[in-house]
């Protein structure tokens, strides 16, 4: 294998293509209007959280006085920090140019976003109405002044600066005041308008604010005032004591509230703000030259656009669809029985998610079932897993429940479900030290005439039923012995972390996902050299370990044919002659989130396939605990091969990736198809034959 200078594309560098992707959706005409606004809103959610996790990491780097070469894919921590930022900068100029052109469409839809110098006499009086009764009450108004310390702004809060110009003079100059205005989160940021003649009216809540300035500041005598957006994002690392005094519990819960008060990162202004505001600002709140600063529009915190009113235009709106039932499951029997006959195969949110909470709802009645044990690592906001999992405990079931409490932003939601689950009689385990247990499994223990039965399922996603109607993931609900009692080894292994287990069916990680797949790619390295057929296709969420990248590229150079479905980041690079011309990559960015992991290998004619929770990344194969499962019964087998091809001739939505790092979509003359209708036509097409 040649080596190249170009053999890997940095990290950073590729989420934030990635993040451009979500951007191209926004700027796609094919794409429903309202939901273009929303991606917009997914755009700035994901940036926020780069910022908060990547950015922080990589200025930690740099103010620990490294370079950080190794681990930054070759680059300086310091020339990365400028290229990210000079990158979103960018980004964030064409965003506003996005959200420019949506709003004159759907002007032309007869929505009106407007200002509050554009309100008529009627919408005046009900933005009066409405800021005394709904959002007086929640404001929260600060002076700032050189005699009190300047406050400690929210990372997940929007604040208007305020600039006030007095009449009274001091030396023969006009006085300035400063304030700010938190923007209440508890309050849509949307705020609809009455309709007149047909049409839709919108104010954004920051100018309804900006509207009412006079009644908030009316004890002030000013010749002139003007409010613009700042917002400052905050390094979300968590820094855990080690005060052996306390819980596993309070620490995380003090480490999640530190995070409030952590180091900022970034800083975006409204760039039409007054010069001496912002220097103001940016002093008071010692703004370093290692954060991002970055000038932005009118408004800030546009994760919000992601709850942009629908307006009841569902013409405007994706077509819904109605999640399918897996052919051969039936809801209303058992489905503990019918997972003992064969395995099945649910793939969110094509397939409903309930089968799970079917699942584990029987568990916890069956008189026969002694115990269940289940991973959390992201639960819906009201849970039926968890109150599944209760239920199962209030009937006298064994419920044990490992939780992770550092998925991150997830926190604290974990934290209040494991005290409601302890509270309740659950067993929780807090994890392997050291270790992330990022593994979607659940096992089921039952007294059975020949003895103890296990079932089980394995996923690709978290359980939870919020996420399952946007992410794509498969889940295998199985009876098959040998798998299960490897499942009850990984909890053993929860429980006494130093007991390495070996595994003749699952792929588990820290210590065998690594080593497993470089022997699978190995097998298809040797088949190549001996003029079989041999080849791999993968599709994961996110791309970069090195280790695994150059195992791919010593393949291609072998001459196995490699098919890369990656969503998110990828460091590999496809199609280079004398190291990866037998390599393709692309991602499908669409109405769903690609979530889904899977692994196929050609095994000579006798195709191997595999479903995870990893991707091929360092925290998945060396810090994490992750279950990859092998998919044994050969009509599930079939099914995961056609959805990945599916997905691979997708003509609609497939972005290459390629040196040029461009972004560009497929441009071959075949007839458009868009892999995730398609999915949805393929599973009801099986369900009616």
């Amino acid at each position: 294998m040649i080596k190249n200078k170009n053999q890997y594309i940095n990290r950073e560098i590729s989420w934030l293509l990635f993040n451009e992707r979500v951007l191209q959706e926004s700027a796609d005409p094919k794409v429903p209007l309202i939901e273009r606004m929303r991606f917009l809103g997914i755009f700035s959610n994901n940036l926020d959280e780069f910022f908060k996790v990547r950015y922080a990491t990589v200025k930690r780097i740099f103010e620990a006085g490294k370079k950080g070469k190794s681990v930054l894919g070759g680059q300086i921590a310091k020339d990365l920090l400028e290229e990210i930022t000079k990158t979103v900068i960018y980004q964030q100029t064409k965003s506003l140019g996005i959200l420019k052109k949506v709003q004159e469409e759907l002007e032309k839809q007869n929505i009106f976003v407007l200002k509050e110098t554009e309100l008529n006499a009627n919408q005046k009086e009900f933005v009066k109405k409405y800021f005394v009764q709904k959002v007086s009450p929640q404001l929260m108004t600060i002076i700032l002044s050189d005699a009190n310390k300047f406050p400690t702004l929210k990372d997940t809060a929007a604040y208007l600066a305020v600039k006030m110009l007095l009449k009274e003079e001091e030396g023969g100059v006009k006085t300035k005041r400063f304030a700010l205005i938190e923007i209440p989160k508890g309050i849509d940021r949307f705020v609809v308008l009455p309709k007149e003649e047909e049409k839709d009216y919108i104010i954004i809540l920051d100018d309804l604010i900006r509207f009412c300035l006079d009644s908030i500041f009316t004890m002030f005598d000013y010749e002139s005032i003007s409010a613009h957006m700042i917002k400052i994002t905050r390094d979300a690392e968590l820094d855990i004591d080690n005060d052996l005094s306390k819980s596993f519990i309070e620490k995380i819960s003090s480490s999640v509230e530190h995070r409030k008060i952590s180091d900022p990162v970034r800083f975006v202004y409204d760039k039409s703000i007054a010069n001496d505001t912002l220097t103001y600002l940016k002093e008071k709140m010692e703004v370093e030259d290692t954060d991002s600063v970055i000038p932005g529009g009118r408004y800030h915190n546009r994760r919000d656009y992601m709850g942009f009113p629908s307006l009841g235009r569902q013409d405007l709106l994706y077509d819904k669809i109605t999640p399918l039932p897996i052919k051969g499951l039936n809801m209303q029997g058992s489905i503990l029985d019918s997972i003992a006959k064969k395995d099945y195969l649910q793939y969110t949110p094509y397939h409903k998610f309930s089968y799970i909470i079917k699942f584990l709802r029987e568990a916890a009645l069956d008189p026969k079932v002694r115990s269940i044990k289940i991973t959390v690592y992201r639960l819906a906001s009201n849970s039926q897993v968890a109150a599944s999992l209760i239920n199962a405990v209030k009937n006298g079931k064994q419920v044990t429940v490992q939780i992770e409490l550092q998925a991150r932003f997830d926190e604290q939601a974990n934290i209040e479900y494991a005290e409601q689950l302890q509270a309740e009689g659950v067993k929780l385990i807090f994890g392997v030290p050291g270790l992330k247990v990022h593994s979607k499994i659940c096992l089921v223990e039952r007294e059975e005439e020949e003895g103890l039965k296990r079932y089980g399922f394995i996923s690709t996603g978290n359980f939870n039923e919020s996420t399952a109607k946007i992410y794509t993931d498969y889940t295998l609900f199985t009876a098959h012995d040998g798998i299960l009692k490897e499942l009850n080894k990984v909890f053993d292994f929860f429980e006494t972390t130093y007991k390495i287990n070996k595994y003749k069916h699952l792929i588990v990680s820290p210590h065998y996902t690594k080593s497993t797949f470089v022997k699978l790619i190995e097998e298809e390295i040797e088949n190549a050299r001996m003029g079989k057929e041999a080849f791999i296709k993968i599709k994961m969420n996110s791309f970069t370990s090195y280790k695994m990248i150059d195992k791919l590229y010593e393949a291609s150079s072998a001459g196995v044919k490699i098919q890369l479905i990656i969503r998110g980041i990828c460091c590999l690079v496809p199609g280079v002659k004398g190291m990866s011309e037998n390599i393709e990559a692309i991602s499908v960015v669409d109405k769903f989130l690609e979530h889904a992991r899977v692994f196929i290998f050609g095994n000579d004619g006798d195709t191997k396939v595999y479903i995870s929770s990893a991707d091929w990344m360092t925290r998945n194969l060396d810090n994490r605990v992750e279950v990859g499962c092998p998919i044994y019964d050969n009509e599930i087998k079939k099914e995961i091969l056609e959805t990945f091809n599916i997905s691979w001739n997708d003509r609609a939505k497939a972005r290459l990736f390629s040196d040029k790092q461009d972004n560009a979509y497929r441009t071959e003359e075949e007839e458009s198809s868009r892999s995730q209708f398609a999915s949805y036509s393929y599973y009801l097409n099986k369900l009616n034959s």
